[in-house]
């Protein structure tokens, strides 16, 4: 079979498209025909040797995949031959809390991933897709979408009476927002771009604001929510927007931590924590039983992730500097003839 490697921590020029062996399904596991991958930025830490050190090279990327189920092993029961199937991002996290062990199970990190025309996994490890959702699209849930549901559904707890700012318009931002607008709540979304902050209007963003032309963006928050601050925060950008998300945020808010999208390393000054007797909660993607949740409210709101460019197998490179230029909105695609 084909299938992608990144064969050493150099950057995006290391990914290369090898001949490996079709995997064969052991007891308990499930080989599955690969038919779309989805891309995070996270798979560009990876391939930059900037994700930790328990990446190992050469690896096959990408935590993010569907595909259909093609043979099982001896003793699975829980899919069967012709399911439409994706892998869950920690292949060991079922449900419970995230533990050191659980983490080393990341797909496309810790052990290879499903950038690959086949990939064999633990029964344990897939969820079943949506109906009225393409290989495509599903394959943009694992990562991604179950981390905006775990930030504003598992631990936020999200209601229709709270206002959310989201930062950016990613696939976990976008996501959120579309979670967000499910439970009633009131959307306020940042950009750089009118374009993507009017396409995010289109989504049901309630207000936008460019932080390209208003760098003060934290100060029009506060102005939008009556001088009081936001509910809650989805905080993908990290060490560069964190200070002005804890500005953003009411007294006894919410900021959930996900991303490094601004870099890392800023001193911040951790006082309006405690002034502010805020919560501040990190979130690492999400267990199975989060997975199996988001699924069922995205099936009963019929609910479509928003794919912004779908690229070829043979693209692959091409899909990953799309991704570097921030250019997308929403989630890019790799889809597998």
């Amino acid at each position: 079979m084909k299938a992608y490697e990144i064969q050493s921590n150099t950057g995006i020029d290391a990914l290369k498209l090898v001949d490996r062996p079709e995997p064969k399904p052991a007891a308990g596991q499930v080989l599955i025909k690969v038919r779309a991958t989805s891309l995070n930025y996270r798979d560009l830490l990876v391939a930059e040797g900037a994700y930790g050190s328990g990446v190992k090279y050469p690896l096959i990327p990408l935590s993010d995949g569907a595909g259909e189920v093609v043979a099982v092993g001896e003793g699975v029961t829980r899919v069967k031959i012709g399911d439409r199937v994706a892998g869950i991002f920690f292949q060991n996290w079922i449900y419970g809390s995230l533990s050191k062990e659980k983490m080393k199970s990341d797909l496309g990190g810790g052990i290879d991933g499903v950038l690959a025309e086949y990939v064999v996994l633990h029964q344990e490890g897939l969820v079943i897709l949506p109906d009225h959702l393409s290989y495509s699209e599903g394959a943009t849930l694992p990562c991604a979408a179950v981390t905006a549901w775990q930030a504003l559904v598992t631990k936020g707890n999200v209601s229709p009476n709270d206002s959310v700012l989201l930062l950016g318009t990613g696939g976990v931002s976008i996501f959120a927002l579309q979670f967000a607008k499910i439970h009633g709540a009131r959307a306020i979304v940042t950009s750089s771009s009118d374009e993507k902050l009017a396409r995010a209007k289109q989504l049901g963003a309630d207000e936008t604001i460019n932080y390209k032309t208003t760098p003060d963006w934290e100060k029009q928050v506060y102005a939008l929510t009556n001088r009081t601050g936001v509910d809650r925060v989805v905080e993908v950008g990290g060490a560069g927007t964190f200070p002005k998300s804890l500005q953003a945020v009411r007294i006894g808010g919410q900021i959930s931590y996900i991303g490094v999208l601004s870099g890392r390393g800023n001193e911040i000054d951790p006082t309006p924590i405690l002034f502010k007797s805020l919560t501040v909660q990190g979130i690492y993607v999400g267990s199975r039983e989060m997975f199996e949740a988001m699924n069922q409210a995205i099936a009963q709101h019929q609910l479509q992730p928003i794919i912004d460019r779908v690229f070829s197998f043979t693209e692959a490179r091409e899909a990953y500097l799309y991704l570097k230029s921030a250019a997308h909105f929403g989630k890019v695609v790799i889809e597998i003839e």
